[in-house]
């Protein structure tokens, strides 16, 4: 079975994992080597991200 694409880019991924303390895991072992929690930090780091960009664009007239 193929994978999908990856709707984050590898640049915000890796911004992500620098912020959240685990990018020398991907470093050595690729995304495959972070653990479940890490994922599902930095998902929720990326949606918190994202919130916070579509409240700044309601605030605009």
């Amino acid at each position: 079975m193929a994978r999908k694409q990856s709707i984050m880019s590898e640049q915000l991924k890796e911004e992500i994992a620098k912020e959240l303390g685990f990018y020398d895991v991907v470093e050595r072992e690729g995304w495959g080597g972070i653990k479940a929690r890490d994922a599902g930090n930095m998902v929720k780091r990326a949606i918190e991200m994202a919130n916070r960009g579509l409240g700044e664009d309601d605030r605009t007239p």
